[in-house]
């Protein structure tokens, strides 16, 4: 990497230190370079990952107006990216009472951007495989996995008939750009032009709610429900001004939000379990437990929800 960075980016007299710890294979180092100038690198070992997502979603975003960081220099074949530096602070470490109207009405208006000004064609569809394949990940390294738990014939048929009705409420939705890590970790302040967006290369073609439940059910900060609510209620008139969503849907929009979230949150539930026993990466064990509240609260008026809430309640969440 610091070949490729002398020979091919042309680069003298600078220094990398780590920038960030990523959920995937990739690593990111902080270039300061002799003049006081910082960029970041990204490290994405060919075999594991690939950068060229990454780079044609970039553009999207930038086409649209959205603060995604600049692609400077890319080797795609060694998985090489040199990028502008969106800086240190995230939402997650700048989030408070007296900040968060502020982030969440910027990060609503970036995400109406994403949605009506970039065409996903080209993109991954979330088809009904992917939704599928990415709720068993709660099934098989959080249940399995992680807590060992045996699943009685019940059990096993609640999940699978609760699987497909998320997956069939994803479905329904109108389909767009789906950034599809737009949280807390991946949004940053302190920029001009904020907030600056980061972790988009998985992005797909998929249902509306997708971004907006990611942000504000966020599985590593929670807010009181009433205002995830009116934060949502918004988003929804956002999206009507937007064209984006018509207003005869606002009858489905909070169950398509609610259900969205319950298929997102076992996901993460999953992913975060796979991090610690596949990857060594222990340190999002401790946001299972909130990343599956959400799923019991939302229960309380999503009475479809409620056969996996009851068993989030007294087969899971005790033993975590």
């Amino acid at each position: 990497m610091e070949k490729w960075l002398t020979a091919d980016c042309g680069l003298r007299g600078f220094s990398l230190q780590p920038a960030s710890e990523d959920a995937s294979f990739r690593r990111y180092f902080r270039l300061a370079d002799a003049h006081g100038g910082t960029r970041i690198v990204m490290d994405a070992p060919p075999e594991k990952e690939d950068c060229a997502p990454f780079v044609d979603v970039a553009r999207r975003l930038r086409d649209a107006g959205v603060h995604a960081p600049e692609v400077l220099e890319q080797d795609l074949e060694q998985g090489f990216l040199l990028l502008e530096d969106l800086g240190g602070q995230d939402y997650l470490g700048a989030l408070n009472e007296d900040s968060v109207e502020r982030l969440y009405g910027d990060a609503l208006a970036a995400l109406m951007s994403m949605q009506a000004c970039i065409d996903p064609a080209g993109l991954p569809d979330y088809d009904r495989e992917l939704l599928l394949t990415e709720m068993s990940l709660f099934r098989d390294w959080l249940l399995g996995t992680h807590l060992g738990l045996t699943l009685d014939r019940g059990e096993e048929q609640m999940l699978a008939e609760t699987f497909d009705l998320l997956a069939e409420a994803a479905l329904e939705q109108p389909r767009v750009f789906v950034h599809r890590d737009y949280h807390s970790r991946n949004l940053m302040t302190g920029l001009a032009h904020a907030p600056g967006v980061l972790d988009f290369q998985d992005a797909v073609r998929g249902p509306v709610t997708y971004d907006a439940v990611s942000l504000l059910r966020d599985c590593y900060v929670s807010w009181p429900q009433q205002q995830v609510d009116e934060w949502a209620w918004g988003f929804f008139q956002l999206a009507v001004q937007s064209g984006v969503m018509r207003e005869e849907q606002e009858k489905d929009f909070l169950r398509w939000f609610d259900l969205m979230g319950a298929q997102r949150h076992l996901k993460a539930a999953g992913i975060f379990a796979r991090l610690n026993h596949r990857d060594g990466k222990p340190g999002y064990l401790k946001d299972i437990p909130r990343t599956l509240g959400y799923i019991v609260q939302v229960a309380q008026r999503q009475q479809e929800l409620a056969p996996l809430a009851d068993f989030i309640s007294r087969r899971v969440l005790p033993r975590l």
